[in-house]
């Protein structure tokens, strides 16, 4: 019986490593170990900070809730708290939008979450 080998599936996997290693300086471009190792890698940071992008962008939007709260003698919390019990239900990256774009309308919106404390 003659001896089976996988070599199409072989030279395909490693291909498919080799073409995201494009690019990548020396031997991580060019030697398959290598390559696997940071392709591998660059995947793993990629799906994590998919992930960590989320994060990343409701710290800001808090951030900048804050400081536009803060202009108008409120904390964050209280600012949430009296949105919250005044039935405003406007999410946090769009109340950051307002607070950059139209700070009038977010001055209303502090006046209405101020009287609901």
């Amino acid at each position: 019986m003659p001896r089976a080998d996988n070599s199409v599936a072989r030279l395909k996997r490693k291909k498919k490593i080799m073409r995201a290693a494009k690019g990548f300086r020396g031997g991580r471009s060019k030697l398959y170990k290598s390559a696997k190792e940071t392709v591998e890698r660059g995947w793993h940071y990629a799906y994590t900070h998919r992930k960590r992008k989320k994060r990343d962008f409701r710290r800001l939007w808090i951030v900048r809730i804050n400081a536009a709260a803060r202009e108008h003698e409120v904390s964050y919390s209280r600012l949430m708290c009296g949105l919250k019990n005044a039935g405003v239900e406007i999410n946090r990256k769009m109340l950051a939008d307002l607070a950059v774009r139209d700070s009038e309308a977010f001055g209303e919106l502090a006046e209405l979450a101020k009287q609901n404390l």
